[in-house]
């Protein structure tokens, strides 16, 4: 038998004069109270109650050992009504993980936001555009950007990762403004080195059902965005970026958008975490915090 319910079963038929009015309030019959505080006996190897058909009595045994059940019954109840707040209010460590561009300029201000909102939860943000494994690597959640391989992973989509397309006044004064989708064959196209196979080096661009696929050329591969973005603001070619990151410099004039009449290239993003694992109130509020930030369509 459990020891803490005959624990409950002695402290309750010691409180309340007898086993069936033990049993009345614990909503079990008069026998199994019996057979828990049987079973305490027979651990102890001593009598706890002394009982007759009149009255009952606590031992001298029985006396102390009550006094220790109910401050043993009182600790595991405090502990469980811990476990209770731990499980309700956020709070702990959160380890995420989130593509490099998409982290540092559209998930942060969502992140800071989170944390002002959770002052007891501390979040550990790890950028990088490579693949994780959240099980092996011990990650809570992770966003990630583009098509997702099979997996048991939980996914929940978010609203697509926009894109555009901008060049500098100076690249297009060389070598002049496309108008269309297809003018990009003969323009110098910057290439984002995660996105470099050979279905990526493919800009599609959609203006109402029409849909133009273009085989873009990049002699420049870039593995870091800012990188990418230096190589645009001096001139060298067309940038397809994120609209959260570019958008500085659209506003001061370094960068020009083009082809605004087309709905540019977009991705899939989803956020991720384990579909078996216990999720505790930090991850549960940021997960909640996350789909209604970045809804979907």
């Amino acid at each position: 038998m459990d020891r803490l319910t005959s624990m409950g079963a002695f402290v309750m038929a010691a409180e309340s004069g007898s086993y069936a009015s033990a049993a009345e309030r614990l909503d079990m019959s008069p026998q199994m109270v019996a057979k828990h505080v049987a079973a305490l006996e027979q651990r102890l190897g001593a009598r706890l109650l002394n009982r007759t058909t009149r009255r009952q009595s606590l031992t001298e045994l029985g006396s102390a050992y009550y006094e220790r059940c109910k401050h043993i019954l009182s600790e595991a109840q405090a502990a469980d009504s811990l476990a209770q707040i731990m499980n309700d209010t956020p709070r702990g460590k959160l380890k995420v993980s989130a593509p490099v561009t998409f982290g540092s300029y559209s998930l942060m201000p969502f992140v800071t936001e989170f944390l002002r909102q959770h002052p007891e939860v501390e979040i550990d943000l790890h950028l990088t555009d490579r693949f994780v494994d959240l099980v092996e690597e011990g990650y809570e959640v992770a966003f990630r950007i583009g098509p997702l391989a099979t997996s048991s992973l939980t996914a929940r989509p978010l609203a697509p990762y926009r894109l555009i397309t901008c060049a500098a006044p100076s690249y297009l004064a060389e070598r002049g403004t496309p108008q269309t989708p297809d003018d990009l064959k003969h323009h110098e196209c910057l290439g984002y080195a995660y996105w470099s196979r050979p279905a990526d080096r493919e800009w599609v661009f959609c203006r109402g059902s029409t849909v133009e696929r273009v085989q873009v050329a990049s002699r420049l591969h870039v593995n870091e965005s800012k990188a990418l973005l230096s190589a645009a603001l001096d001139g060298f070619g067309i940038v397809l970026g994120p609209k959260d990151f570019l958008e500085p410099a659209l506003r001061s004039g370094e960068l020009v958008r083009l082809l605004a009449d087309y709905e540019a290239p977009s991705r899939q993003m989803h956020l991720l975490y384990t579909a078996n694992r216990q999720r505790t109130a930090k991850l549960r509020r940021f997960i909640d915090a996350a789909l209604v930030h970045f809804a979907a369509p």
